[in-house]
Parts: C-alpha cells; structure tokens; sequence
C-alpha cells in the first residue's frame, strides 16, 4: 500500500511495504531532517512539478561497487591523458543546476523541481550532500552528486556537456574514494555499461544500516593527499 506521510513527524513506513513498482509513501516536506531520515532507510524522493513528494524504495536495487567499475581502453586513454580536471565539492549548486537543466533523451522535464535544489543544496551546506566536477580548461563539463551515509554514496544524477564527462566523474568518484557501495537507485543502460548491477534491496539495507551519516565525508574518504 502507499502510505500518506504525517507533516508533523519525520518517521517513514519500513520500506519493504513499498509498491511493486517501489512507490512508498506520498507527501511530507524536504525539510533536512526527514530527507536525513529517508536516506538512512534507504528511501528516497522522486518526482515531477506536477505531482506531490512521493518517496520511492525499490525492492531491486541498482548498485555499483566500487571495485568493479568498467574503465574500457578507450576510456583509460582519456582519463591518462589529463584533459579533465577533476574536483570534489567545488561547484554543487553549479553541479545540481546542470543536472536539473540538461537534455535527457526520451525524458520531457526534470524530476530536480526547484525545492528540490534548495532542499540539497542545504544538504550540502550541512556537509551531507557531495558533487564530483569534471572541467575542461576553466568550464564545467559533467559532474555528479548525492548523499553521503558512511562509505554509502547514494547517487542523485548527473551530466555531461561532453563526450565521456559523466563517466570521468564516476571513475573518479569509485578510484579516488574509500567508498563500499555507489547507490544508483533506478537502472539505467549508461550505468549498466559501467558495472552498476541489480541486487535484493534486503542486501542494500543491510549494508546500510551499518552505516552512519558523516558531515564532509568525501574529505575523510580521499585515498590520496593533496
């Protein structure tokens, strides 16, 4: 069943009484402490200007370990080449907005309606939401961004304005990071092609719930220095 959220308590249903096609729960706000709430469970927003909050928990999840990332020849040619500079935590909102705003094939609108942006870009301010930027020479090119819970990085979305710049910003997000899970949340070819996998949602709770939010984790989980 799809369950109606209370305005005034924070507290989500247990997500495995999520709809087939993983719909949860319906309403409430994106103050920060219920989106903090929802990550922790493994419970996420998505949804269009036209309709209300409606919070998602799909019993399939789409996942990416780090460890089995694809980087074919051709991709590793680009990476080594070092045209890409690539940042953390530099440009978020600038990141956010490129993704809510670019081209999607097949896809009419953006499900990053604007109090969607406000509510993450708080996120970030709070140190919970992170963003990957790719540049080439003083323009941002790709770059992704989620919420950090632990060595979990559930990812958001993310953009390319070049050939190959979202893929940069995911290698280096699974290279550069001591992270044990990348959440995709819903599947897609592009990630598919990547190394991202279905798994049990039982397995993903399970990881998560051994995982506890750190504010500027990404900073903490940088494998090199400088």
């Amino acid at each position: 069943m799809i369950f109606r959220l209370d305005d005034t308590s924070i507290l989500f249903p247990d997500p495995t009484l999520a709809e087939e096609d993983g719909l949860l729960a319906i309403g409430g706000d994106l103050r920060i402490e219920r989106l903090l709430e929802a990550y922790a469970r493994g419970i996420f927003p998505w949804y269009s200007e036209e309709t209300p909050i409606l919070w998602y928990a799909p019993h399939e999840r789409f996942v990416l370990y780090p460890q089995e990332v694809k980087v074919h020849k051709s991709m590793a040619k680009i990476m080594g080449k070092g045209d890409f500079k690539i940042t953390f935590d530099q440009a978020f909102e600038q990141v956010i907005q490129h993704c809510a705003t670019v081209e999607r094939k097949e896809q009419d609108g953006t499900w990053i309606v604007s109090e969607m942006q406000e509510a993450y870009i708080q996120l970030h301010q709070q140190g919970f939401a992170h963003s990957i930027e790719v540049w080439l020479h003083e323009d941002l090119v790709g770059g992704l961004y989620g919420m950090l819970i632990g060595k979990v990085f559930c990812g958001e979305s993310m953009f390319s304005k070049v050939s190959n710049a979202s893929k940069a910003a995911l290698i280096y997000l699974c290279h550069q990071f001591d992270l044990q899970l990348i959440d995709c949340q819903i599947h897609s070819e592009h990630l598919e092609s990547m190394g991202a996998k279905e798994i049990d949602s039982q397995i993903f709770y399970k990881l998560l719930s051994n995982q506890a939010y750190t504010r500027y984790g990404l900073q903490k989980l940088l494998r090199y220095s400088g």
